[in-house]
């Protein structure tokens, strides 16, 4: 039997060491990213990546103390490696001048892959959801 992980595997397990860190911080903490994880995936599909990173950074202040912030920097940390751009900011790549449309839809659609297991994670493991608005 192969030990190989599968890439929904791995996403799962980088997902679910990003909720246990998660889970580790205050209540009201948990509830905000539990929150902006839930709303992720609709934004991502209504609004594009690229203008959802942006919201995301805009409401955390670029602050991992922030939530929208951490789960940024939790998807930069995830799909950035995954594309073969290293540790680099997801939106920074993003907006590069040379990014194809190509490009942009595997990083998309590599971050939907991965919030799913964000949003499942966070649903098992966090307490219920406070709005994104707070």
């Amino acid at each position: 039997m192969s030990s190989q992980r599968t890439m929904d595997q791995e996403r799962a397990a980088a997902a679910w060491n990003a909720i246990d860190a998660v889970n580790k911080e205050s209540e009201d903490f948990k509830k905000k990213y539990a929150g902006w994880v839930r709303s992720a995936p609709a934004d991502v599909m209504t609004n594009g990546l690229g203008q959802t990173l942006a919201f995301m950074l805009a409401k955390g202040k670029g602050k991992d103390t922030e939530a929208p912030s951490l789960l940024y920097r939790h998807l930069s940390e995830w799909v950035c490696p995954k594309m073969e751009w290293g540790q680099a900011s997801l939106l920074e790549k993003l907006i590069e001048p040379d990014s194809k449309s190509d490009v942009y839809r595997r990083a998309m659609t590599e971050a939907l892959a991965y919030l799913v297991w964000l949003k499942r994670f966070a649903e098992a493991v966090l307490p219920e959801v406070a709005d994104v608005g707070e």
